[in-house]
């Protein structure tokens, strides 16, 4: 397991690769060209120097979030052949720079809905949450929302110049149900696939934030049966998920816990986004209200040391990354995407992975110990 660090790059970013270098366990960085329009090829030489400047500060560039998937690709468009072909080219030349997984999403318009993105805890901190009634029904009003609470950031999935158009969208998106949606996926991952085959780079699909529609939208990566669809559909081990765990458990009925060791063992993990939520109101039946707490286990409704656990234990062997973090210490920055609640999460992460590590070693030095001692047994017999 290698533990990452969500960065923007220079021009989107305040926090700069000297900061997140100083974390301790992080070895790496989960990189992104925020600029370049899906839909297009990501240039060899822009790779490059992102790569350059990662590696300059002592850390890898391994994970790609996001290479977005265009709506043409995602509805079905006549222009979707000639962005699939623009995407296999992007696998190539991020290959050629040593990426090996690339984290991306099939969620039509909206990659993700929050209602409050400076939700109030008691301690003072601010977080990212849902609230079901303070959702409203036009879109429209959701993308103000997030643009006035975006502190002046773009945020990923919320692009101002492709949501100007959501009208559009929406409309585009009028005749596409969860089949018509699948169909368009499977598509797309039968075009690229052999590419990263070929390439050794490894496609990771977020599931759907949150896991059931919004706004009449379709979902089709939001249980244990869609990603067990999705393994089937296009079943090579360059077809893998982002196991989000905060993303999969925002639907209760989800058993995050049996996911995560199942599709461990079938190898299809290549990425997880490790983070903890709590419930706001679970004793009212359908309540899925919940904002986004800190790691540990005692501060939200997921028990972490369990979900790593059945990582550890089914032979995880990939990236993560701590997930969303709260807005403390009087820090500023983009909603979810601060420093300090990260490297905190890294912090608790990495104890909590070296304790199963040493834990296990000592269960089978116990094993060996008592092997060892029944061979010598029955040698003085």
């Amino acid at each position: 397991m290698e533990l990452t660090f969500r960065w923007y790059g220079p021009n989107e970013e305040k926090i700069t690769l000297q900061q997140i270098r100083q974390i301790p366990g992080c070895r790496g960085i989960v990189g992104t060209l925020f600029d370049i329009p899906a839909g297009e090829v990501w240039p060899r030489e822009r790779i490059h120097q992102l790569r350059q400047m990662i590696e300059d500060e002592g850390l890898t560039l391994k994970v790609i979030e996001s290479v977005n998937v265009s709506d043409d690709i995602k509805i079905g468009t006549p222009l979707r052949d000639r962005h699939i072909e623009a995407y296999k080219e992007t696998i190539r030349n991020l290959a050629a720079e040593g990426v090996e997984v690339i984290c991306y999403n099939f969620m039509p318009v909206f990659d993700w809905v929050k209602s409050d993105l400076d939700y109030k805890l008691p301690d003072g901190s601010s977080t990212l949450a849902f609230v079901r009634k303070n959702i409203p029904d036009d879109p429209q009003q959701i993308i103000d929302t997030v643009a006035d609470g975006s502190a002046g950031f773009t945020l990923p999935g919320w692009e101002p110049e492709r949501l100007s158009q959501v009208r559009a969208l929406l409309d585009a998106y009028k005749d596409v149900d969860e089949d018509r949606l699948r169909e368009n996926l499977v598509y797309f991952l039968k075009a690229i696939i052999p590419t990263c085959e070929e390439c050794g780079v490894k496609m990771a699909i977020h599931p759907d934030d949150p896991p059931y529609s919004m706004f009449g939208l379709p979902r089709i990566i939001k249980n244990r049966e869609d990603l067990d669809w999705l393994c089937n559909a296009v079943d090579s081990p360059c077809n893998g998920i982002t196991l989000c765990c905060g993303s999969i458990a925002e639907e209760p009925g989800n058993d995050i816990y049996s996911i995560l060791a199942e599709f461990t063992r079938r190898g299809r993990i290549h990425f997880v986004h490790m983070r903890n939520i709590k419930y706001i109101s679970p004793e009212e039946p359908g309540n899925k209200d919940f904002y986004e707490a800190p790691h540990p286990s005692e501060c939200g409704s997921l028990d972490m040391v369990k979900m790593m656990r059945a990582l550890h234990d089914n032979g995880f062997t990939g990236y993560m990354r701590p997930d969303h973090g709260r807005m403390i210490w009087g820090e500023t920055g983009r909603p979810g995407y601060g420093l300090y609640d990260r490297a905190l999460g890294i912090a608790y992460i990495n104890g909590v992975w070296e304790a199963l590590e040493k834990s296990g070693c000592q269960v089978a030095d116990q094993a060996d110990g008592q092997a060892d001692g029944q061979t010598a047994q029955r040698a003085g017999e």
